[in-house]
């Protein structure tokens, strides 16, 4: 699969100094610092869901950003061997040392707040566009319950796509599932107010393409590839994610009617 660059490359960073867990989820992500001297949202390949959750993380998140969503920065994290040796902690002792070497992490929002449809109210396109993305995606983590949405400085950021993509963790007729509905929309948070999922369909039909879906897919990390899946190569690997995400690009009209007829029948 060729890569061309109309994205940029993403940053690695070296981990130095783990500072505290994010207790949320079976994932136990966690607040580190690099050595950029920034903090980070750190996403382990040793958590439960592993690589995949990584990779959903990382294709989610740049469809996102290319789409003109707000995302914290991604970054590749380095995590040496030597960070498992002091924790005191034995779960999260045991996570660092089946973490060592490549991970995924996300510029830390300090200061921000947890997004509550109760108190910030977004405009209509706004909500389509984050709809349209996680049916797209079939990203399950964007309920009531759970928004993964953060306000900072005022604007609405997304957050933590590892959830999506589902279909890779058994890739069970993934070519069928691509032109299938996403049914859980019926759950999203925003979906009453997502009243322009036509227009905004239109609109990233035309932003998001081939090109722009292999840029992304070739971002993933050789190492991440070929773990407990039917592909005997990174390259097949690869393609296969991008096929996903092209067919279900081109069959958008299934997701966005079942996310309209499921606002109709809430609203």
């Amino acid at each position: 699969m060729e890569r061309n660059t109309s994205l940029p490359e993403l940053r690695t960073v070296n981990v130095i100094r783990y500072l505290t867990p994010l207790r949320e989820g079976g994932s136990l992500p966690a607040i580190a610092e690099a050595d950029d001297d920034f903090l980070y949202v750190l996403k382990f390949r040793g958590a439960g869901q592993g690589v995949k959750a990584l990779i959903a993380e990382l294709i989610g998140g740049e469809i996102a950003r290319y789409l003109g969503l707000k995302i914290p920065e991604i970054v590749f994290a380095e995590l040496d061997e030597a960070f498992g040796r002091t924790e005191p902690d034995e779960e999260i002792q045991d996570l660092l040392k089946a973490s060592v070497g490549l991970n995924l992490a996300m510029h830390y929002l300090s200061g921000s707040i947890t997004f509550d449809p109760l108190v910030s109210r977004i405009d209509a396109n706004l909500a389509s566009r984050i709809v349209w993305l996680d049916c797209f995606l079939l990203n399950v983590d964007r309920t009531v319950r759970n928004t993964n949405m953060l306000i900072w400085h005022k604007e609405l950021w997304l957050i933590d796509h590892g959830a999506s993509l589902y279909f890779h963790h058994s890739w069970n007729n993934w070519q069928e599932q691509a032109e299938r509905p996403f049914l859980q929309v019926k759950d999203h948070v925003l979906l009453k107010m997502a009243s322009e999922l036509e227009a905004v369909d239109a609109q990233f039909k035309q932003m998001l393409n081939p090109g722009v879906i292999n840029d992304i897919v070739s971002m993933i990390p050789g190492e991440w590839l070929i773990r407990d899946t039917p592909f005997q190569s990174e390259e097949e690997h690869r393609s296969a994610y991008a096929e996903f995400l092209t067919r279900r690009l081109h069959h958008s009209e299934i997701f966005v009617k079942a996310a309209s007829d499921a606002r109709q029948a809430a609203v």
